[in-house]
């Protein structure tokens, strides 16, 4: 379950009787939505909360669901765990628990007074009468035969779960267990016997003689004793409430606690592991995996986080490559496996490729199906004006290039040959090549404007041609012995080329190694023509020196370690962004909107450099925009 509104990972549906993480409430029901890796609960009536309500407290705008965390609800005063329905103009917030549970407009008998009590349709500033004794500015309950008015929240709370004080539990049936209010004891690992997540300090059940401890969720909804789960396995499982080290055959990691297990087999198994996919689709594979009890392969790399696979284990393997296994734990990453299990249904042949052949140096492109383009081979000069649809970087860079028999179009060979769809490593769906962009984006992964081609699933998940186009194993000039990979899915890394801690990153696997590029270097382009020099500016990769060197461009101290441009004779180092500027990925002569001005693109080669109107400075990077007029 996906509910971006919320919460911006994956969710599983589950059972977990314990206080949301979306209200801070104990409900009755324990249906709801649970995130392992991060231990956030949403129950089932807060996730399918509407986006917009009307409340009778504030009638005068909607309210929209929002996350405002340690706000406080303008109708109870309590703080609010996590979401909430907000008024923008107004600020006005009231918790999820006082919108499923409104507290009445009538009290007729209270404990706290004897008289009727009125919930007033505006907030006031009062005393509160009952034993708080607090200052309130809020919504109150008022008599108006005393004059008296009271805090919701000390006349009104919808009573929570009442819990027993004590149970006896089918997993532990040596001693009762006691419900216990506050913190763990020292002596234990503080967490749930049965499902090993972490206690809440707030309550849970124990046994101090056997030293076991049960969460609420698996106290009224305990785990069963015995299941048949035949994607697991072909025979019953049978529940082993205890500590214990093992490994578990479906996934090959260790585990301490309560597997299941099939004795006549010597077969134990995570509980989380019951429900692994049978049929999915990953984003470092263009076919669908399978898991398999025994992967079977010997000297095997698992295909996403490249360390070996134990061959006796389960895991994920391709029928068409018969090489290619991954990991149960990394094939259903959530940033590897949007979620989906394919089991029954069937795969989908697609036509992804770009381009019809009409003949050896002729093809229909689908981005420009009204002409044919023709293949031409690059000579020495290098003509700035014409530029590639795709990447948007100049012609000359690459030695084979399409262009329209009738028009300005061009295309790169490289470029002209990235697929309609594909799967990439920063996305667990698969991504649509986009060639009409109307407007500029940002790419996700370099942060670099842009409006060529792109690759997207929905608008906030867009990388531009260049970035779209890597695929794991990456190869860089820079690093020729070892390939790349996208190995840290949240980790920033210090870049080589430009020494910054950056996110994404694609590494070296090899031991010892270290060597990482973010994708804003990774995809630098190895050649530039500058109107700084007649011939091409070749990239290089850092290197030692003695002394001082300078940017010719702003005329500024460069760091020589670090990647730089330099012309034919390697007397220059030249900064990067001196030499791209801010716009190397958007097409001169296009036209860009930014609050709402149409600004135009143009290549900054006049006698004299323009003056920004932001910066105060005379621009010295190679396009700017122009405003109009």
């Amino acid at each position: 379950m996906y509910l971006p509104h919320i919460y911006n990972h994956i969710m599983m549906p589950s059972n977990h009787l314990r206080k949301g993480d979306c209200c801070g409430r104990l409900e009755a029901t324990s249906d709801g939505y649970y995130c392992r890796s991060c231990d956030f609960f949403v129950h089932k009536k807060c996730g399918e909360s509407p986006r917009s309500i009307e409340h009778p407290c504030h009638s005068i705008h909607p309210l929209i669901l929002r996350s405002k965390p340690h706000n406080i609800c303008d109708l109870c005063e309590r703080s609010i765990e996590n979401l909430c329905y907000h008024c923008e103009l107004c600020d006005f917030d009231v918790d999820l628990y006082c919108v499923r549970y409104p507290p009445p407009m009538v009290i007729e008998n209270s404990e706290m007074h004897g008289h009727k009590l009125f919930l007033l349709e505006e907030p006031i500033k009062f005393d509160c009468a009952a034993s708080c004794g607090k200052i309130g500015h809020s919504f109150a309950y008022k008599c108006h035969e005393c004059d008296l008015a009271f805090h919701v929240a000390c006349l009104w709370d919808s009573s929570e779960l009442k819990l027993p004080l004590e149970v006896n539990h089918s997993h532990h049936t040596l001693h009762p267990l006691k419900l216990i209010m506050g913190r763990s004891p020292d002596y234990s690992d503080e967490k749930c016997r049965l499902c090993d997540i972490k206690i809440d300090d707030e309550s849970f059940y124990h046994c101090s003689s056997c030293n076991f401890t049960l969460d609420i969720r698996c106290v009224f909804h305990p785990l069963p004793q015995s299941v048949m789960e035949v994607k697991a396995h072909d025979h019953q499982l049978t529940l082993l409430p205890r500590l214990d080290s093992f490994t578990c055959n479906a996934c090959g990691l260790k585990g301490d606690r309560s597997p299941y297990i099939c004795v006549q087999c010597n077969f134990m198994i995570h509980q989380h592991c019951l429900a692994l996919p049978r049929v999915i689709n990953i984003n470092r594979h263009d076919h669908r995996v399978s898991r398999n009890a025994v992967v079977g392969v010997v000297n095997s790399i698992c295909g996403i986080c490249r360390q070996k696979v134990d061959w006796i284990w389960g895991g994920y393997s391709c029928q068409h490559c018969p090489r290619y296994v991954v990991h149960s734990k990394c094939a259903t990453r959530r940033d590897v496996w949007n979620g989906k299990e394919l089991e029954g249904v069937p795969e989908e042949i697609e036509d992804i490729e770009p381009y019809v052949v009409i003949d050896d140096n002729t093809i229909l492109h689908f981005s420009h199906k009204e002409h044919y383009l023709r293949l031409h081979i690059n000579g020495l000069l290098c003509e700035d004006k014409k530029r590639c649809s795709a990447c948007t970087h100049p012609i000359c860079l690459q030695s084979f290039y399409y262009s329209c028999i009738y028009c300005c179009f061009f295309l790169h060979q490289n470029c002209a040959q990235l697929p309609r769809r594909k799967w990439h490593v920063l996305h667990n769906e698969r991504l649509t090549l986009v060639t009409s962009t109307t407007n500029f984006f940002g790419c996700r992964a370099c942060n670099r404007p842009s409006n060529g081609f792109k690759y997207q699933y929905d608008e906030e998940k867009t990388l531009d041609a260049l970035c779209g186009s890597i695929s794991e194993p990456f190869f860089h000039p820079s690093h020729p012995d070892h390939p790349l990979y996208h190995t840290e899915p949240k980790k920033r890394i210090q870049c080589n080329a430009c020494n910054k801690l950056t996110y994404p990153a694609l590494s070296c696997i090899e031991k010892g190694c270290g060597f990482s590029l973010g994708f804003d270097c990774a995809t630098l382009p190895q050649l530039v023509k500058h109107r700084f020099d007649n011939h091409l500016l070749s990239l290089c990769y850092g290197e030692k020196a003695s002394g001082k060197c300078w940017c010719d461009i702003c005329e500024e101290e460069t760091n020589p370690e670090t990647w730089f441009y330099t012309c034919k004779d390697h007397q220059a180092s030249l900064h990067i962004k001196c030499v791209l500027g801010d716009l190397s990925g958007v097409m001169p002569r296009s036209t860009i909107t930014v609050s709402g001005i149409p600004n135009e693109v143009v290549v900054n080669n006049g006698m004299s450099r323009p003056f920004c109107m932001n910066c105060k400075s005379r621009c010295m990077y190679p396009m700017i925009l122009k405003k109009p007029g």
